[in-house]
């Protein structure tokens, strides 16, 4: 019994007493033989098809069997090159065509010994020749090296190492046989080293926890969710074919076998109706995965957990906890809860399948009520959006029907439990009076006196059914205050005369508020509005327009004028059009104007032809008389500005100022004044820029002998050295007396000498005869300066001319260096000549 997998060369040895097995280079496959004489029917077991490696130790696995073990060492093959040699000391020989070399199988994961032989290389003339067999490729002189090498002399070639399969399957190699002198004597010839995989692989799934979800209440069969799994051995030999199942299921319920997996495929799906997610919500599944096709004693397995959820689908109806609800409601309130329905729903909550949705089927015909669902806890909210009335409802009987968002799962029926009635009391209140007609609009004219009964404003009572209350009314808001209210029966009655044109009354009505309260308890009020139209009459004379304005005293009478108009706080007819008038008297009047008719409310004013006026301003009086029954007329009076003008009809500068009615001597008066004031004004600027002039040019009032100030000091002598130390302090000194200053000639003084006065009634300026601090003089002399109003300016010189009386240090010389030793000062005589006298007293030689 050999598979398809041997080769066509085997080797069959009876090793066992009851086995038999065929040998190939590869693999070696293992299996019972029940004997003819048995008695026994036993059924085959299963085949093993293993990898054969060089050296296999056969050992017993049959436990009925006595236990023998023996050692079978493959025999290594010899390939031999084609005989194709180029060189051949006997001459040409025909040449051999290149023989297909078989590959060479190598086992991965060997345990050696290394190096491990795998096959010899000959070459036929290597009894004529010394031959050197080498082998290059990848794994003999390409990285990896050195996994395999051969002997150059006996030519067999070895594996170094274990393999593995999974790291790289094959190798390529190159034989070559050379002479002594590395002449090729054999064409190379190719050698396929194949590894054979063994199981050393475990299938590894790519995430240890999977997720997939099934609805419930799914047939068998129903697809959930996939595992798969890797093996990194060959997939095309039992070591990588990998096999699915199911370790356990948690919970049991309802059995223990709700799922089931594709052994192949990794597929988990039902097998078992009765997914109910209210009952189980979840499941946890373990799975394992084996290679060797499955096969739980040769092959490698690893598990996974697969969470299955149960989805939620609609398959319970909400359920009402009660079959009747009831509740109450003021009359006249809207947006109140007024009952509340409960409802228990087995499905997921917070979802379509369990979210609630109320329904008034019946009981309300008008509106007045919707549910709204808490989204919260699904509890429906029976709430008012249209005022009930008790007079017209005492109770409403509700039905209610609940639903879910989503529809019932198919087959799923509603039930008897989700629909409810519901019983709505109507309370009763106190309800405000109130106004059938409101506002309500009457007509009058103006002017009625005061005293004018002008309609009856009553309320009515909406509470019929209690006992009849009493309406007292009020006035609320009145702007004008022209009306009253009785308080028992509601009659307006006019306290002053009504006026259309007042600023109380907007397009022609006024409006005023009033109040109706009952006698309940508590009080109710309600607010009526009171609208009067009214309606014109001729009250008010018409004003002329402008009131001012002016005209050339020579201009074309076509042209020359004032328009003029009126406006009347009537309205029409008592209004426009106006009738304008000059009137009779004075006669001067009409014998100097004229007014003309231009439309029904505009006319022209002007001077008559051949009429001249003197420039100035007239009050020319005008009757005006609008158009009412009877006509109102008013005498205006329009004050028109009469003005000499230019060629573009505009009132020239000195026309207006005749016309303001100043004559011409008045004029030039004022012309002359205002050139002798810019007279003056030019001389006084003239005189200023002179006095200045003078005063840049005048001399300094100091001598300027005695003038300290940006006088550059000569000091062209340098002194006598050491020989130059007699100096008379006493001419720093603070003079005990002013003689000097006195027996000085007559003169113009320095401003920093003291002022030779008599003494002031201010205290005279403390003298220290012989101060011994020039820092204590200094201060002493700001002190009495700033006491002193005799004393110069603060920002003139103060002469400070006392130094001391007498220098503690004596002579400068006295003041020696600080340095000690001798020092060298002969670089001053390359000073120059100025320096030549310090040169001769420091600069050494034999006098030093």
């Amino acid at each position: 019994y050999c598979r398809e997998h041997t080769h066509t060369h085997t080797h069959t040895h009876t090793l066992f007493p009851h086995y038999s097995y065929c040998y190939s280079l590869t693999h070696l496959l293992i299996f019972r033989v029940i004997r003819s004489d048995s008695k026994e029917m036993v059924q085959p077991t299963k085949i093993w098809y293993l990898p054969l490696p060089s050296e296999l130790i056969m050992v017993e696995v049959f436990p009925n069997l006595a236990p023998r073990k023996e050692a079978f060492q493959a025999p290594p093959p010899v390939i031999m090159f084609s005989g194709s040699g180029l060189n051949s000391s006997k001459g040409l020989r025909r040449q051999k065509r290149d023989w297909v070399i078989p590959p060479i199988n190598v086992a991965e994961n060997s345990r050696g010994p290394f190096p491990q032989m795998l096959v010899s290389i000959r070459s036929d003339q290597d009894q004529d020749i010394s031959i050197r067999y080498s082998i290059t490729g990848v794994g003999a002189d390409q990285p990896p090296n050195e996994v395999f090498n051969i002997d150059p002399v006996l030519g067999k070639m070895f594996v170094t190492k274990p393999l593995d399969r999974e790291h790289r399957s094959s190798y390529h190699l190159r034989a070559h046989a050379v002479d002594m002198n590395g002449n090729q004597v054999e064409n190379p010839i190719d050698l396929y080293i194949f590894v054979i995989d063994m199981n050393d692989n475990r299938p590894e799934f790519k995430n240890q926890v999977y997720n997939g979800s099934v609805d419930e209440g799914s047939k068998p069969g129903t697809y959930v969710m996939h595992l798969s799994a890797f093996d990194a051995d060959d997939n095309t030999t039992a070591n990588g074919m990998v096999r699915y199942r199911i370790l356990s299921q948690t919970p049991h319920s309802p059995i223990p076998n709700m799922f089931t997996i594709n052994s192949e495929t990794g597929d988990i799906v039902t097998v078992a109706p009765g997914l109910d997610r209210e009952k189980v919500s979840q499941y946890t599944i373990i799975v394992q995965a084996t290679d060797m096709e499955g096969n739980l004693n040769f092959g490698l397995s690893n598990t996974a957990t697969a969470i299955i959820t149960v989805t939620d689908i609609n398959d319970n109806p909400p359920m009402l906890t009660s079959r009747t609800f009831s509740g109450e409601v003021p009359e006249n309130r809207v947006d109140v809860v007024v009952a509340n329905l409960t409802v228990i729903d087995a499905d997921q909550p917070h979802s379509p399948n369990w979210n609630a949705i109320y329904r008034i089927i019946s009981g309300d015909p008008s509106g007045h009520f919707t549910i709204r669902t808490d989204p919260v806890t699904n509890d429906g909210m029976v709430t008012v959006v249209k005022p009930v009335d008790f007079e017209m409802n005492r109770a409403f009987m509700l039905t209610v029907v609940v639903s879910n968002q989503a529809h019932l799962a198919s087959g799923i029926q509603s039930s008897l439990q989700s629909t409810a009635g519901v019983t709505i009391s109507v309370q009763d209140v106190n309800e405000p009076p109130y106004f059938p007609t409101n506002p309500k609009h009457i007509r009058f004219e103006e002017g009625v006196p005061a005293g004018t009964s002008l309609t009856t404003f009553s309320a009515s009572d909406p509470d019929r059914l209690q006992m009849q209350q009493t309406i007292r009314y009020s006035k609320l808001n009145d702007p004008a205050d022209w009306l009253s209210i009785n308080r028992t029966n509601g009659q307006i009655v006019t306290t002053a005369m009504l006026d259309r044109e007042s600023i109380y009354v907007k397009n022609n009505i006024y409006e005023a508020t009033f109040l109706a309260t009952d006698n309940g308890s508590p009080a109710a009020s309600g607010t009526g509005t009171l609208q009067i139209y009214l309606i014109d009459i001729n009250d008010n004379p018409p004003a002329l327009i402008p009131k001012e304005s002016q005209i050339c005293e020579r201009m074309n009478r076509n042209v020359n004028g004032v328009n003029i108009t009126a406006a009347d706080a009537d309205t029409d007819p008592n209004a426009g059009p106006f009738v304008f008038e000059l009137p009779n008297f004075p006669t001067s009047i009409r014998r100097n104007w004229t007014i003309s008719r231009i439309s029904g409310d505009y006319a022209r004013l002007g001077l008559r032809y051949q009429v001249y006026l003197e420039p100035g301003v007239y009050e020319v009086p005008i009757i005006v008389s609008d158009s009412g029954n009877p006509p109102l007329s008013n005498r205006s009076v329009i004050k028109v500005k009469v003005c000499p003008c230019d060629e573009n009809g505009d009132c020239t500068t000195l026309g207006a100022v005749a016309a303001a009615g100043l004559g011409t001597g008045a004029i030039i008066s004022i012309l002359i004044c205002i050139i002798i004031l810019l007279s003056m004004v030019l001389l006084f600027v003239v005189w200023i820029k002179r006095r200045e002039k003078e005063r840049q040019t005048k001399q300094l009032l100091i001598d300027p002998e005695d003038d300290v100030r940006d006088n550059i000091l000569k000091y062209d002598e340098e002194g006598g050295g050491e020989e130059d130390q007699d100096y008379d302090l006493s001419q720093l000194q603070q003079p005990d007396s002013l003689e000097h200053i006195i027996s000085k000639p007559p003169g113009v003084r320095r401003v920093d000498e003291r002022p030779i006065i008599p003494e002031s009634q201010y205290p005279i300026r403390p003298v220290v005869p012989h101060p011994g601090d020039i820092g204590d003089f200094i201060h002493e002399g700001l002190r009495a300066a700033d006491n002193d109003p005799t004393a110069p300016p603060y920002d003139s010189l103060l002469v400070f001319d006392y130094e001391g009386s007498g220098s503690t240090a004596g002579s400068v010389s006295s003041l020696n260096s600080s340095s000690t030793g001798d020092q060298d000062y002969d670089y001053l005589n390359d000073w120059g000549p100025r320096f030549k006298k310090l040169a001769d007293m420091y600069g050494g030689g034999d006098d030093d």
